[in-house]
């Protein structure tokens, strides 16, 4: 659900955890033979390049369509050799959605590719495909990649091989320096992945007001560290207000009085929708409860439904936005929390609005994947089933 143009990581304004969805085939029904022809896989294919967003969208689904076995192997070799380089970056992303063993070497070859796009979606595929094999292979690329489109992506796989000494002595630096985009793409992944060994670090860039205060915040609430408790505790004393729902959220993340901070988070966003010229606290708690949401609390993230389906822009975007990063990073609890939605569409036309803004493919795609996953795993006419189903009409995969 992406435009041409390359868009960041934006998830970055609703830092959450990192997603653990099992893609391994579901047991579902096949494509009738035939189904898809192999003319039309080749036609498809070739249409991922397209200008059009609604060609590129059919070309995707005919593609997710096909035999599994034919699917594959043209999209590997579009990957690998086509002329179009849009196309190689659609069909390495759709090829990640099959789950197939002979993606990896296609993922490993996409590393050291001069293509952004391609870099992209190879070091977001090793970040939730650990293999230590590649670990060399991601150290010898933070030295030269500086791409604001595919650091980022780098810098979150490596964080994924924490466990590493070399890992942790090529990140533990750039906590502290750099461009602040990519500081704050470091100290998220940190977070993500529960890194206590920069505890020190990160508490550091927490006690300094800035535009990392609240991906350091809400990085040491995810770590978990009880020694953080201290320096939270102090922001909230002392931190301006678009810095609380964050500190709150934090705290919550601890296991501290939750019962009164997620309330002054919804209290927050409440004021941030219907006062005029608040919307940094309408991105702020939206924001922290993303972060709640993805930690599996559903209460959070139906907040975000029950105050952004009836909004309007400005206000609207930052909480589709975070409705968008917890069905990425948490697609259990969005599908569930989807299940108890009598305004199931608006909620459905939210997340299909936040996928176009956040225009991750790859993320995406394993979302599409969950979905795919929890359609079979439903009984027919159940809520499961409904919710599936809608999803995968309204998001057109």
């Amino acid at each position: 659900m992406t435009s041409r143009t390359f868009v960041p990581w934006l998830v970055a304004i609703v830092a959450a955890g990192p997603l653990q969805v099992d893609v391994r085939p579901a047991a579902r029904q096949q494509p009738p033979a035939g189904a898809v022809t192999t003319e039309e896989l080749q036609a498809a294919i070739e249409n991922l390049g397209r200008l059009d967003h609604g060609v590129r969208m059919t070309a995707s689904r005919t593609v997710r369509r096909a035999p599994a076995r034919e699917a594959v192997q043209a999209l590997t070799k579009a990957a690998t050799g086509h002329t179009d380089g849009y196309v190689r970056y659609r069909a390495l992303v759709l090829l990640s959605g099959f789950n197939n063993p002979r993606a990896r070497d296609v993922m490993e070859q996409a590393l050291g590719d001069p293509n952004d796009r391609l870099r992209a979606v190879a070091y977001t595929y090793f970040e939730h495909n650990t293999d230590l094999t590649v670990v060399p292979i991601l150290l010898g690329a933070l030295e030269r990649e500086q791409s604001e489109f595919v650091r980022p992506q780098l810098t979150r796989a490596l964080a994924a091989y924490g466990a590493d000494p070399k890992v942790r002595a090529a990140m533990r630096p750039l906590i502290d320096r750099g461009v602040d985009f990519f500081r704050s793409a470091v100290i998220e992944a940190l977070g993500d992945y529960r890194a206590a060994w920069a505890v020190d670090a990160i508490d550091g860039v927490a006690g300094l007001d800035g535009p990392l205060q609240d991906d350091a915040v809400l990085a040491l609430g995810k770590i978990g560290d009880g020694r953080s408790l201290a320096r939270l505790a102090e922001l909230q004393r002392s931190a301006t207000r678009e810095h609380q729902p964050a500190i709150a959220a934090a705290i919550c993340l601890l296991g501290v009085n939750c019962g009164s901070h997620l309330p002054f988070i919804v209290e927050t966003l409440a004021f941030g929708i219907d006062q005029h010229g608040y919307q940094t606290l309408v991105r702020a708690a939206s924001n922290a409860l993303a972060v709640l949401a993805v930690a599996g609390r559903a209460d959070a993230a139906a907040t975000l439904f029950d105050r952004g389906i009836g909004a309007r822009d400005p206000a609207r975007s930052p909480m589709a936005l975070a409705a968008g990063a917890v069905a990425i990073r948490n697609p259990t609890l969005m599908l569930s929390v989807l299940e108890s939605r009598a305004d199931l569409e608006g909620a459905v036309l939210m997340l299909r609005d936040a996928f176009d803004m956040l225009e991750e493919d790859y993320e995406e795609e394993r979302f599409f994947v969950a979905v795919r996953r929890a359609y079979w795993a439903a009984a027919e006419g159940s809520p499961g089933r409904r919710v599936a189903d809608m999803l995968i009409q309204r998001l057109e995969f």
